[in-house]
């Protein structure tokens, strides 16, 4: 059994400000130690429940944040920033399922630890068919597309409630609860990690004795659209640059598309174009 395992960084039980998993940060290879544990603990769960192959995108920052000699399970380790599918990079249709490890939630939710949706300076709210959706509900568009099921989530609260009409399906390890956007009650760090391997073991146990047929996919209508809005009008302009972005209102665009890849990567193409005016 294949698991592909996307890992970003602010859902780390223990983080709450941007200097901690900023490469430039005092305490930034403390914290990059804490989420390779998390990412440890999913593979060490997912190995213990029959799980054998593993490919880790680290989809954080600068896409390097972990360290391949000490990941778990032999893992094969994809890093680095150019990247056609970005935090879904690797993916395809070989993998049974997909582990969504230290994840945070969106922009416009409900008070999330260092929230936002892809960028913060450019972007204000994505919304998935009309529901609100963070980074989670957007990566789950190529799982979708791969026809592979989202299996599992760590993060805090608000990131496990904003997959659920996604992925109603997946299991969550909440390892903090938010209290603001920069603070958080998180497990202790041995806690989460167990919590973690718990979740997972459970996740590929349900997978292996119900079958890739009985799975469920992410359950998101095609076709889909993506609506964005722009923290200024200059870059909602901007993103009308790409053929099939239509500009709705002085903040927002929509995208839509049949194929859910093929509707990542334009929303994905929006979100570097507009990185340069947005910076």
């Amino acid at each position: 059994m294949k698991i592909f395992i996307s890992s970003d960084m602010e859902g780390t039980a223990g983080v709450v400000d941007w200097d901690q998993c900023r490469s430039t940060g005092a305490d930034y290879g403390h914290y990059r130690g804490l989420l390779q544990a998390e990412v440890n603990a999913a593979i060490e769960g997912a190995a213990a429940g029959g799980a054998s192959e593993f490919l880790v995108n680290d989809s954080h920052g600068a896409m390097a944040n972990l360290r391949p000699e000490a990941l778990a399970g032999r893992a094969r380790y994809l890093s680095g920033r150019h990247k056609p599918l970005y935090m879904m990079q690797g993916l395809d249709a070989s993998f049974d399922g997909v582990f969504l490890v230290s994840y945070h939630g969106s922009m416009a939710g409900p008070a999330s630890t260092l929230s936002h949706t892809y960028n913060p300076r450019a972007i204000a709210e994505v919304r998935l068919n009309g529901t609100p959706a963070g980074e989670a509900a957007i990566n789950a568009l190529v799982a979708l597309g791969h026809r592979v099921p989202v299996l599992l989530i760590t993060g805090d609260d608000v990131t496990a409630g904003e997959i659920a009409p996604f992925c109603p399906g997946v299991r969550s390890a909440v390892v903090k609860t938010s209290v603001s956007r920069f603070a958080a009650d998180s497990l202790h760090p041995e806690a989460a990690r167990e919590l973690i391997r718990e979740r997972a073991h459970a996740a590929v146990r349900g997978l292996a004795e119900a079958g890739p047929a009985a799975t469920a996919l992410p359950t998101i209508e095609l076709p889909a659209t993506l609506t964005v809005r722009f923290r200024n009008a200059d870059l909602a302009e901007q993103a009308t640059w790409i053929t099939g972005v239509v500009r709705t209102d002085e903040l927002t665009v929509r995208i839509t598309d049949r194929d859910p890849i093929r509707l990542y990567r334009a929303f994905v193409t929006v979100v570097l174009l507009t990185r340069g005016i947005a910076e």
